[in-house]
């Protein structure tokens, strides 16, 4: 999987590639990373890449030109992109989106916005797809973005070490994750489930299924709604 950022600032997108999971999936090819500057495709002779709004308005938006130009130079090359943007207008990102980009993708471009935004014509040209991470502004997109192409990552064969892992992780058929614990068996009074002490994995296996129920029903209650009915008769 490649990643292409259009960003105006790339020293905030590689060092997240460098370390842990993603920087072993980077070094073992499993995934790939670049990052492209539309001060590069600029006209401008200051490399000027935003201007004031037409018809008024606080703060400056990212002009047309740069970003088109770095999208059409992008889609020279093999496999084309799909292309993101991240817009308060777009659908929540979900646990499934990364999934299905994971799987039904090479090369994935996500347009970053700074400012006030970008050029409302620059997504309705090229946008393959528009997402929102939350219900909240960031100062630009490059963090939205970087949640999501890790979140997409660690659905990518061969990123995690474990497989499994993710079989087991919050979000899979609408369940909240059961609760873990570590050593010790006791810390500051609060004990571990005596079951999990046991060594019984089929028990273990049940009740951590009833505690994801009830963690989901508790702290996500529109998740809990869809649930399958025969997965809650496991109470």
């Amino acid at each position: 999987m490649k990643f292409s950022f259009i960003t105006l600032f790339p020293e905030l997108i590689l060092p997240y590639f460098q370390a842990s999971i993603l920087g072993r999936a980077l070094k073992s090819d499993y995934i790939d990373v670049e990052c492209i500057n539309p001060r590069d495709y600029s006209q401008n002779r200051h490399k000027k890449v935003d201007e004031y709004m037409v018809g008024g308005g606080a703060g400056l938006l990212m002009t047309p030109e740069p970003l088109s130009a770095s999208l059409e130079n992008l889609f020279l090359k093999k496999p084309k992109p799909r292309v993101i943007f991240l817009t308060p207008v777009g659908k929540k990102f979900t646990q499934n989106d990364a999934k299905r980009l994971a799987k039904q993708n090479n090369h994935i471009c996500f347009v970053c916005g700074r400012y006030e935004g970008i050029d409302e014509r620059i997504i309705e040209l090229y946008a393959d797809e528009v997402f929102s991470i939350g219900d909240f502004i960031l100062t630009g997109g490059e963090l939205g973005s970087l949640c999501m192409a890790d979140a997409i990552s660690r659905n990518i064969m061969g990123v995690l070490g474990n497989s499994q892992s993710l079989d087991v992780e919050s979000f899979e058929a609408n369940l909240l994750e059961a609760p873990s614990f570590t050593k010790p068996d006791n810390f500051r009074g609060l004990c571990i489930v005596s079951e999990f002490l046991k060594g019984n994995h089929s028990k273990i296996t049940a009740l951590k299924s009833k505690m994801a129920l009830c963690k989901t029903r508790f702290f996500r209650p529109d998740l809990y709604q869809k649930i399958k009915p025969q997965m809650k008769e496991i109470q």
